[in-house]
């Protein structure tokens, strides 16, 4: 197609800058502590991290290393240590924990999957509507935001994104002009890797699962239509997606799996009867990329070329699925839709191709003009996105949060309402404590009707200390806030009281 811009050492050097832009709006504000998304999230990971660098070091003391497995037992597993384990590596070969790391690691991974995002649609629709995608996919400020934390989703997203581009790859291979289709050793290559980095993805957040296995159903009938079930490579590909997130959630974990479903997806499956929940959930993802975004997307479905479409298709189903069946997280968890940011890109790359076909067609002073304005947008959704970022200084709060854990005794046993599960005072003030329930709408839902004074007694029984981090939940809490007021202070400074329940 004609470009409003010379072509191609002009396209390769715009796709090289929007590389480097996405590089770097990620690498801002690097030596930030992980508060700015999500940060009981990424307070997970770093004490999970924390506890494997420590078991990396030859000289770490018995007594370190039982605190810091402690914390690690204290916030369960979900998923494998695999972006903790090559951050801990990372820091024992780059002088010890920071904060710099992950971010980097996360913006790594990014990158390649764009590149990967990129090549598929150059592909299947035309080069520039391929940047154009990407732009989206790099400077969305939710995307910076969320691709740098330090958290499971960015590498599985990232995985996810790679996987799907090898999956295109085989069926383009495999093109369906005459039936039966023969397989070759280039099908076989991008079969397996196909099959591999989809098998990665789902093994690093098993609830990507959703998304591979509706896309790899689409593609496979796309490609061999009924025949698909005789093919070897479909088998191999399915093993290897499958396997590794069965190995370790079913048969290594299948208590914890059982339990975060059983909690996450049957206790609140009546949520999806309501009509409240999709107005709520469409709300939410409008909140991060704009419904008008969404909406042309979808109606990019129906423009894509036919393997694309399939492939869109089938993603859209999982998604649509992987809501329903984690449908609290739908309208709460930004995160939970970190992997819909690429299927947004695919679906508007269809949508921006005929926009930019007019462009090139126009005169020289129009493409100039159409060019200045896409600049303007591209600059004012990287200003948000850095402007986000730099918004908060968290820099304060491991001094603060261990100020918090000297002024506890080392064998106390504490109760706290504190911020994100203790994790916080875990990290920086190396305290573990149980914790007070939180006033939420879904702890309302599942504590309804109980009584605070005997709720008091039962979960502060043996407790020797009581300490209030959280003065907003206190608030919301006037009860409790009554009961504590007849106890001792033990400690005080800005921000926590300790109170002496003995």
């Amino acid at each position: 197609m004609p470009s409003p811009l010379p072509r191609p050492l002009a396209g390769r050097a715009l796709l090289i800058l929007l590389l480097a832009l996405g590089g770097l709006l990620r690498l801002l504000d690097l030596t930030d502590p992980p508060l700015d998304f999500q940060p009981s999230r990424q307070l997970r990971n770093s004490l999970v991290a924390r506890d494997i660098y420590y078991r990396l070091l030859p000289d770490t003391d018995a007594q370190t290393l039982a605190l810091t497995e402690s914390f690690r037992r204290a916030v369960g597993q979900y998923e494998p240590p695999i972006i903790e384990s090559i951050v801990a590596v990372a820091w024992r070969f780059t002088g010890g924990e920071n904060y710099a790391t992950p971010r980097i690691w996360g913006t790594l991974f990014w990158l390649l999957a764009g590149l990967a995002l990129y090549d598929l649609l150059r592909r299947a629709i035309s080069p520039w509507s391929a940047l154009a995608a990407l732009t989206f996919y790099l400077v969305l400020p939710f995307s910076v935001q969320a691709s740098r934390s330090f958290q499971p989703d960015p590498l599985m997203t990232s995985a996810f994104v790679i996987g799907i581009y090898f999956l295109y790859r085989w069926s383009e291979s495999l093109t369906p002009n005459s039936y039966p289709v023969s397989p070759n050793s280039q099908s076989w290559r991008f079969a397996l890797l196909a099959g591999l980095f989809l098998g990665l993805a789902t093994l690093v957040k098993i609830v990507i699962a959703f998304f591979v296995g509706a896309a790899a159903i689409a593609l496979a009938l796309f490609t061999l239509r009924r025949d698909f079930w005789k093919s070897k490579q479909v088998w191999v590909m399915g093993l290897l997606m499958i396997l590794p997130a069965f190995a370790f959630y079913v048969l290594l974990n299948s208590g914890r799996s059982t339990e975060y479903f059983f909690s996450w997806s049957v206790a609140l499956f009546k949520l999806i009867t309501s009509i409240h929940f999709y107005a709520d959930w469409l709300g939410f993802i409008g909140s991060l990329f704009g419904l008008t975004v969404i909406f042309a997307s979808i109606a990019g479905v129906f423009l894509a070329p036919p393997r694309l479409r399939w492939l869109l298709i089938g993603l859209w189903i999982g998604y649509a699925a992987y809501g329903l069946t984690l449908p609290f997280q739908m309208y709460t968890h930004s995160y939970y839709h970190i992997q819909l940011i690429p299927i947004l890109a695919l679906g508007l790359a269809s949508v921006l191709n005929p926009i930019l076909e007019a462009a090139a067609r126009a005169g020289l002073a129009r493409r100039a003009a159409f060019v200045a304005v896409i600049v303007a947008l591209v600059g004012y959704q990287s200003w948000v996105a850095r402007s986000v970022l730099v918004a908060e200084d968290f820099r304060h709060e491991p001094a603060f949060w261990e100020s918090v854990g000297q002024s506890i005794p080392a064998d106390a046993d504490t109760i706290a309402l504190t911020q994100d599960y203790g994790y916080r005072l875990m990290l920086w003030g190396w305290r573990k404590v149980t914790l007070w329930p939180l006033s939420t709408d879904l702890a309302a839902a599942r504590n309804a009707g109980r009584d605070v004074s005997a709720r008091f007694d039962e979960l502060t029984a043996d407790k020797e200390y009581f300490l209030v981090t959280a003065f907003n939940q206190l608030d919301k809490q006037p009860d409790l806030k009554k009961i504590l007021a007849d106890d001792s202070i033990a400690a005080q400074g800005e921000g926590f009281v300790l109170y002496d329940l003995r």
